[in-house]
């Protein structure tokens, strides 16, 4: 049983709310572009949230911008998709050392997700089974390591989420409950065929399933609501 103190806890900005913020800085830096750096994001805007100035610490203008609007597109599609469901989103979460979680998704007491939303621009995303490793492959520049390697950080969030379980009131029973790792891959990347043996079948639906500090799905952006009806349905299959 949830506890009275988990019960008054203020959960992070999350849903409408977070997204309306999130195209409100949007709009900000498309307004002042190429007249700001990233000095005077960070000191400044007095609409900004903590998340976004921890964005901002980390990325040009125009990078910052791009990711955004990226951000904004899946939470879109996600709220419209599954508010019905009870879903609770929380965009661009805080953890120390790493990029921040861009979207960390809450079927409360049923399941959750980690998304790491990325485009490495017009490149194929290849992985390397004998050293369980992400590459980058780009026509006429060739292959390289993908750096920091994504798979790695969404295993350190899922760390991070199990000891800050609190800030989003979830009890110790829940963090129990299934998490899907999900690099969900935007823009012009495309991702390599693999071998049949890295896909795995989740209500029928094969999703490549990557082996790095346990299993992480790598899907295409356009993919995420049937990736999510299908891992819901698995699992609320399995509670009936």
């Amino acid at each position: 049983m949830q506890t009275a103190a988990q019960d008054d806890i203020t959960l992070p900005l999350h849903n409408w709310e977070a997204l309306h913020q999130l195209e409100r800085e949007k709009d900000y830096l498309s307004s002042v572009a190429g007249e700001i750096d990233v000095a005077s994001i960070t000191s400044g805007a007095s609409l900004s949230s903590p998340e976004f100035l921890l964005l901002a610490s980390r990325y040009k203008p125009l990078n910052l911008t791009t990711k955004l609007m990226r951000i904004i597109k899946v939470v879109n599609v996600l709220m419209e998709e599954f508010s019905s469901q009870g879903i609770q989103i929380f965009p661009c979460v805080e953890v120390p050392g790493y990029n921040p979680i861009d979207l960390y998704v809450r079927f409360k007491g049923l399941t959750h997700l980690l998304i790491s939303i990325r485009s490495m621009g017009k490149s194929e995303i290849i992985y390397k089974e004998a050293n369980e490793t992400l590459f980058v492959r780009r026509k006429g520049k060739g292959i390289k390591k993908w750096h920091p390697d994504p798979l790695v950080e969404l295993s350190e969030y899922q760390a991070w989420l199990i000891k800050n379980r609190q800030q989003f009131g979830m009890p110790s029973r829940e963090v129990r409950k299934p998490l899907a790792k999900v690099l969900l891959i935007s823009g012009e990347t495309t991702i390599d065929k693999h071998p049949e043996h890295l896909y795995a079948k989740i209500s029928g639906e094969p999703y490549l399933a990557l082996n790095r500090k346990g299993t992480a799905f790598v899907i295409k952006e356009e993919q995420i609501s049937n990736f999510i009806k299908a891992y819901l349905a698995m699992y609320q299959a399995q509670e009936a």
